[in-house]
């Protein structure tokens, strides 16, 4: 199998290279940004014209926390679309056969039930502060979904949750709770601070999902011979933002007091994913949270000496 990787330098792209790099069978397809712009609908589909993959997964993605999406709602929008529509389109003119597209959780309405299946999709508004993102992987999913009903080609999304890991952003304010957590405790106990502030209330409750364990998940979907037009890629477990915090701050070795400031927004209160339908086609995930922060905090270590760190 020919396999082009979308994004493959990202987070998320450099787990699904970990992934498939060894895997038998597997010619991995990559190219820089320098080398290819997924935003540019006419590079893309020379592209494909001329490598032809046999799959292609779509990791590319302009990301980024609560303040970043809240900041740049514009950019948020018009540059997730574009990747999305130009990988679609641009993989079937070339006649590419498998196609899976990653979007996300906050695609759910603000007040889904929970935990969220995929069938609450399009049926309440949606959380504000990442309204912009979440509607752009709404239409790259219901583009794939069309492409597939309309043409025949086997186009089909999975919705990660919250994911962390290696080559994630540590960024102070445009990254996500997790790595940004890591690095303000981090950056606390080397400094010596007696108290870290933590946004919001600790209340909200999220689910995280290693980003190792949502390859494999990838690769379980890209090996189903009928998969769904899209599944949720989750734990099915959520912990509080103030437990994650405490979490974080025990294996950065932060010792001093973590106060809470209330005035900043909290988000959604709650994003739990069913994942029911996945683990009844035979997939769950491996990683336990705190292992995995363990894992993630030595990967932060070994990239800020080694000067490689996003952020």
């Amino acid at each position: 199998m020919k396999l082009h990787i979308a994004g493959h330098q990202g987070m998320v792209g450099s787990a699904l290279v970990r992934r498939f790099q060894n895997e038998p069978g597997v010619q991995l397809v990559l190219r820089t940004r320098r080398e290819l712009d997924l935003m540019d609908q006419a590079a893309v589909r020379a592209f494909y014209a001329a490598e032809k993959p046999d799959a292609v997964i779509v990791a590319a993605a302009k990301v980024g926390g609560i303040h970043a999406n809240n900041t740049y709602p514009a950019e948020f929008l018009l540059d997730n679309l574009a990747i999305a529509t130009a990988a679609i389109d641009g993989a079937w003119r070339a006649r590419v056969p498998r196609l899976l597209f990653l979007g996300s959780s906050c695609i759910y309405p603000k007040h889904a039930p929970q935990p969220m299946p995929e069938d609450c999709l399009l049926t309440s508004a949606l959380e504000p502060t990442n309204e912009a993102y979440a509607i752009a992987k709404i239409a790259g999913l219901k583009l794939a979904q069309y492409y597939r009903k309309q043409y025949g080609v086997c186009y089909h999304s999975a919705m990660p949750t919250n994911l962390y890991g290696p080559g994630d952003n540590y960024h102070p304010t445009n990254s996500h709770v997790l790595p940004a957590l890591i690095r303000r405790f981090h950056e606390a106990r080397i400094a010596g601070q007696p108290t870290v502030t933590a946004w919001g209330t600790g209340s909200p409750k999220r689910e995280f999902l290693h980003v190792d364990d949502l390859a494999d998940g990838c690769a379980f979907l890209l090996g189903l011979e009928n998969p769904p037009d899209w599944v949720n890629l989750g734990t099915g477990t959520d912990v509080s933002i103030k437990e994650l915090t405490e979490t974080v701050a025990s294996v950065t070795g932060y010792a001093g007091k973590i106060e809470w400031d209330a005035t900043k927004p909290d988000g959604t209160p709650r994003k739990l994913m069913d994942v029911s339908r996945l683990s009844g086609l035979g997939w769950t995930a491996k990683t336990p949270l705190r292992e995995g922060i363990e894992k993630t905090y030595q990967s932060f270590l070994a990239e800020s000496a080694a000067g490689t760190l996003r952020g």
